[in-house]
């Protein structure tokens, strides 16, 4: 799926409203936002959790309220397992590469949001910054929640979801303490019978 960019001037260019062309779109600052994930109420949510399954890892989001789940591949759990930790890496992995362009450009993400959950698959927008020679922008961006989370884990960003996307998810809390709790006390998940092994 070819990815999406919508650019939004942060500067008024000559009282202009905005013309489109491929797949980039100008507009004016008051209008930098209009039709995105900005007019929804966000909730702003942390890493709770990385739980690994067979197959994938289950990264734990929410807030004091709930908490709801997104699978991703182990790519990129490791990815957020190790910013998590701190861990320093010998040679850039792809989001440490996204970052260092990103800073070439003169851009730094400014947050993410996920927006959308449908039939089990969640979506996501990156905002950047960009301040450059070519003047001040906001540049939206369709993502993969997954790489969302790293970039913004990375640079310290905060990670919003829409209120109707919160609404909508199953509550996670329990399983997440009860998987917390199991990891803390391996004796008794083998007492227990346990869960299947990652």
């Amino acid at each position: 799926m070819r990815q999406q960019l919508l650019w939004r001037s942060m500067l008024p260019a000559n009282g202009h409203t905005g013309c489109t062309g491929g797949g980039l779109r100008f507009g004016t600052a008051g209008a930098r936002f209009k039709g995105s994930a900005m007019q929804t109420d966000l909730i702003p949510v942390i890493v709770k959790g990385l739980i690994p399954t067979v197959n994938t890892c289950a990264v734990f989001l929410g807030n004091e309220e709930k908490t709801f789940v997104i699978y991703v591949d182990h790519f990129v759990g490791n990815a957020i397992q190790m910013t998590l930790s701190g861990v320093k890496k010998e040679r850039p992995l792809t989001h440490d590469l996204i970052g260092s362009i990103l800073l070439g450009m003169g851009a730094r993400l400014d947050h993410v949001i996920i927006n959308d959950a449908r039939e089990s698959t969640f979506y996501a927008r990156v905002f950047l910054r960009m301040d450059n020679e070519l003047g001040k922008k906001i540049v939206e961006i369709d993502a993969r929640p997954s790489d969302s989370i790293v970039l913004a884990l990375q640079q310290k960003r905060p990670i919003y979801v829409t209120l109707p996307v919160f609404k909508k998810v199953d509550d996670m809390t329990e399983v997440l303490e009860r998987e917390l709790k199991q990891q803390a006390d391996p004796g008794e998940e083998g007492e227990a019978g346990g869960d299947e092994a990652p």
